[in-house]
């Protein structure tokens, strides 16, 4: 199997997912939107978005799909099988339309518009993400002052989908530090190699710089 990524927020996440469970795939940096590229990799996805994992039969995109598949494919727990799942479903779910949301929304204007020269930041939209995020974080506060983990005391995929965007906080400048439990669960997840720098030992060429 082949995992085609590169270093954007959802493609990060599949590349940790596969690295944390020593998935036996192979790993390579792609851009399925440039013109040279697009027809390689339209069968495998039509959206030309990244990750893509290329397996016998069909390929599978998405990073949620790609780790419920290499979870089973190891044999893990780390994305929930028993009794633990709709919970974890229920988190990955709220967690992608609110607390991630919010990241990505002040990301996007902070970070992701200026490394490629989208546009200027808006600070309205920036303004309503960080609204947001206060909104969302206030609610993970209180379940994480309760546990270690999202779904008690081991990690499972909905902490690392619930992380998504905050290994970009550099740029995104979330007010995480608001949020004692909530910090304290990030550096949990920081502490994971995996996690921390998924691209370890890969080819996979740097984001472009945020301009000052």
């Amino acid at each position: 199997m082949k995992l085609y990524f590169s270093r954007n927020p959802n493609p990060r996440l599949a590349v940790a997912v596969a690295r944390f469970l020593e998935a036996d795939v192979a790993f390579e940096y792609a851009s399925p939107q440039s013109s040279s590229e697009a027809e390689r990799f339209r069968p495998l996805n039509p959206n030309l978005l990244l990750p893509i994992l290329e397996r016998p039969g069909r390929a599978l995109w998405e990073a949620d799909a790609i780790a419920c598949y290499l979870s089973r494919q190891v044999g893990s727990t780390f994305w929930r099988s028993d009794d633990d799942e709709p919970d974890m479903i229920r988190w990955i779910s709220w967690g992608k339309e609110n607390f991630v949301r919010a990241c990505d929304m002040v990301h996007w204007e902070r970070g992701t518009k200026l490394r490629y020269g989208i546009g200027p930041c808006d600070e309205h939209m920036v303004e309503e993400g960080i609204r947001d995020f206060h909104r969302a974080a206030r609610l993970v506060e209180a379940e994480l002052a309760e546990r270690a983990w999202l779904l008690g005391d081991t990690v499972s995929y909905a902490d690392f989908r619930m992380a998504t965007i905050l290994p970009f906080n550099d740029v995104a400048r979330l007010p995480i530090d608001d949020y004692p439990a909530l910090k304290r669960w990030y550096a949990q997840l920081d502490v994971i190699d995996a996690w921390r720098d998924p691209f370890c030992g890969l080819v996979a060429p740097a984001l472009p710089p945020v301009p000052d």
